[in-house]
């Protein structure tokens, strides 16, 4: 595994983002038609029993802004929202994953953050995940959802959640306000890298604070470049030092950090190869993956699960999930690789 992210030598030069759907495995229908898919979906869940497979097909057949057209065609129609009925008819992963289908993105990324930080102790794994492979768009508009349901800042809400070092880190990311510059300036990386290297391996301790400081606000061309120049000063990558100087949290949420900079498919395949691995389905990891990048980057996604596991990932959708849940993951998968 290690081996993936230690190549640095294709990093500067491989495209930054992916913003657009042409990597997705969800394309919106062409021939659509909400009222249409609307009325297809009440007989499905209104019937005797609900038809199930009906319901699959379509909600993983349209795009997020087509089920959206869907969810006010379904209320028009009935007076009752497509949501309720589902939750009526459904139930536990299944129910979540549908719900999670039939959410706008934003919406759904600040509800798992609402979610990570809900109960006793924060789920610290489901607020890196998002926080360090979000763009600075989509982070701001998760913001903005949760001003406008909880009609508080979510960095204050985070703030009384984590500490630390970590959650210095992690409220910069929360921020949104990562630079954005295209290009790198080379002169700058090989700065920062020395910075890093003088801040970790160099000294006895580590100065965590300019590792947060580089890592949560260089765009990432610029990180991509530092990673090159680290590693040209270090003899070793970033990552491996950021893993035998730091621990916890923090390295969890810097190490993140750096494989997202890397490639952000790669480092979701391997966020979905854990879920399914070892005694039992981390199903809302699963789920949250699948649906948030089924329109962005999943076939990327798939593509590294195969390189790095040698095995396609909808076999292991296959194995780890079953009945309705399992149909609709491997629906929204896509395909064999």
């Amino acid at each position: 595994m290690a081996s993936l992210w230690d190549d640095l030598d294709s990093l500067v030069n491989s495209p930054t983002s992916v913003q657009t759907g042409e990597r997705g495995t969800v394309k919106p229908e062409a021939n659509f038609d909400a009222e249409e898919d609307a009325a297809a979906l009440r007989e499905a869940i209104e019937g005797l029993g609900t038809k199930e497979d009906v319901v699959i097909e379509i909600l993983t057949h349209r795009s997020n802004a087509q089920r959206q057209l869907i969810c006010e065609a379904y209320r028009g129609a009935t007076g009752r929202t497509l949501e309720e009925d589902l939750k009526g008819d459904t139930s536990g992963d299944f129910e979540d994953l549908l719900v999670a289908l039939i959410t706008p993105p934003a919406v759904y990324d600040c509800h798992e953050v609402m979610r990570a930080m809900k109960g006793a102790g924060t789920e610290d794994s489901v607020l890196i995940e998002i926080f360090a492979s979000r763009s600075n768009q989509q982070i701001r508009a998760l913001k903005e959802v949760y001003l406008k349901e909880t009609e508080k800042e979510l960095t204050l809400d985070l703030k009384s959640e984590v500490s630390g070092d970590f959650a210095d880190a992690l409220l910069l990311l929360a921020e949104g306000a990562r630079a954005e510059d295209a290009a790198a300036d080379v002169e700058k990386a090989k700065e920062d890298a020395k910075v890093l290297y003088s801040a970790g391996e160099k000294k006895w301790g580590t100065d965590e604070s300019k590792f947060i400081d580089i890592l949560c606000q260089r765009s990432v061309p610029q990180l991509r470049q530092t990673l090159v120049e680290y590693r040209n000063i270090s003899g070793k990558t970033l990552q491996q030092s950021i893993e035998g100087e730091m621990s916890g949290e923090l390295e969890e949420l810097l190490v993140a950090v750096v494989k997202c900079v890397k490639s952000l498919p790669a480092y979701f395949a391997e966020r979905l190869h854990k879920s399914m691995k070892g005694g039992g389905t981390d199903e809302s990891t699963l789920s949250r993956i699948m649906v948030a990048r089924s329109e962005i980057d999943l076939l990327d996604i798939r593509a590294e699960f195969k390189k790095l596991y040698e095995y396609s990932l909808i076999s292991a959708i296959a194995s780890e999930a079953s009945a309705e849940y399992g149909e609709c993951m491997k629906a929204l998968c896509g395909g064999d690789d």
